[in-house]
């Protein structure tokens, strides 16, 4: 039985693992450990409390209690999430995000090596989820990042993340840690705050709000629908090398324009289909004669934004037999529909 840590558990890709690994696993322990930022939310768990989570209001920056969590619980898997992750609250504020991503990784890292190798606790596991921005930026016909490709962070928040990958990878080199590394493209799905490019376009269509567009809204992302992330990093835990870096892709690449215009349409199309869902979000274009591609607002881009991310997931393919079951036709779907169906619930429940 795994008695596992997930740092970042109440937050978007954490809050869906936990809820993947539940329905996998329901027999191993889960302990959350989250600060609840403005990114987590306990609400997303609650209904796993009920089943045996447990969730621990903290810091990852805290040694003690970091290090309470290993000898309480007897920790033998930890799968690291936790990190602040929004570019532009980088480039305003980087503090955090040295804080965060390197400080706090190196505190669960130093944790993790007392309490599994200085006691020579043999079958551990410590895994890392990153992200492909530590690669830099790629033009429209370079090939994709592989796990070869040379690290090239362009904003705070990459850069923290390299530094981050650069100590796991350290402490299996040096100390013999059993560490995996997961390097994903950009995720969507449920339980994603607004400040993200999907949820924020959904939730300002919903609220008759501008869908603000950076720049020409020409740069390209290759899309990973949540769940599917989750099947990755299960598939790293149970077959991964250890020591290795596995890079997760959707093998969806979008421009962020195509990805706005689709949702304008699936949104509409929704609410236009259904008299109750018309009825809970007055707001929206399509209920007063319009349409949701009226509100696509162009606006300065930010500094430094790369233009291309893609991930070649190929070591993932011939190594762990993985492929993403989404493609981002049918993730959109289904992320539209949770939104619409949960959007007032969660806005009330968070004040």
């Amino acid at each position: 039985m795994k008695k596992m840590l997930v740092t970042g558990g109440a937050g978007f890709i954490g809050a869906n693992f936990c809820h993947y690994w539940m329905q996998q696993y329901p027999n191993d322990q889960l302990i959350v450990l989250d600060a609840l930022t403005y990114a987590g939310h306990r609400i997303h768990l609650t209904d796993l409390e009920s089943r045996g989570l447990i969730f621990i209001h903290g810091d990852i920056c805290d040694p003690l209690a970091v290090e309470n969590i290993f000898e309480k619980y007897q920790i033998n898997t930890l799968v690291h999430f936790a990190a602040e992750s929004h570019v532009d609250r980088s480039i305003s504020g980087p503090d955090a995000f040295i804080q965060t991503n390197v400080l706090g990784t190196h505190t669960l890292l130093k944790a993790a090596k007392k309490y599994w190798l200085d006691k020579g606790v043999i079958n551990h596991k410590f895994h890392h989820v990153s992200t492909d921005e530590v690669y830099g930026s790629l033009t429209e016909s370079a090939p994709a990042f592989t796990e070869q490709t040379s690290f090239s962070p362009n904003s705070p928040y990459s850069a923290s993340k390299a530094a981050s990958d650069h100590l796991v990878r350290a402490y299996h080199h040096t100390y013999g840690l059993q560490v995996t590394t997961s390097n994903c493209s950009n995720n969507y799905g449920p339980y994603q705050d607004s400040e993200k490019l999907i949820p924020l376009i959904i939730k300002n269509i919903l609220n008759g709000k501008s869908l603000p567009i950076y720049g020409d809204g020409k740069n390209i992302r290759d899309w990973l629908y949540v769940e599917d992330h989750c099947r990755a990093i299960d598939l790293i835990l149970a077959n991964g090398q250890v020591g290795e870096v596995y890079n997760v892709g959707g093998e969806n690449e979008w421009r962020n324009i195509d990805i706005v215009n689709l949702i304008c349409e699936q949104v509409d199309a929704a609410l236009l289909a259904s008299k109750e869902l018309m009825q809970l979000y007055p707001s929206t274009p399509c209920a007063n004669g319009g349409v949701a591609k009226d509100l696509i607002t162009f606006v300065k881009d930010r500094p430094g934004h790369d233009r291309r991310y893609a991930i070649d997931p190929s070591k993932c393919h011939t190594q762990l037999g993985y492929h993403p079951q989404e493609s981002f036709e049918t993730g959109i779907v289904k992320t539209i529909h949770w939104m619409l169906h949960n959007q007032t619930q969660l806005q009330n429940a968070l004040g």
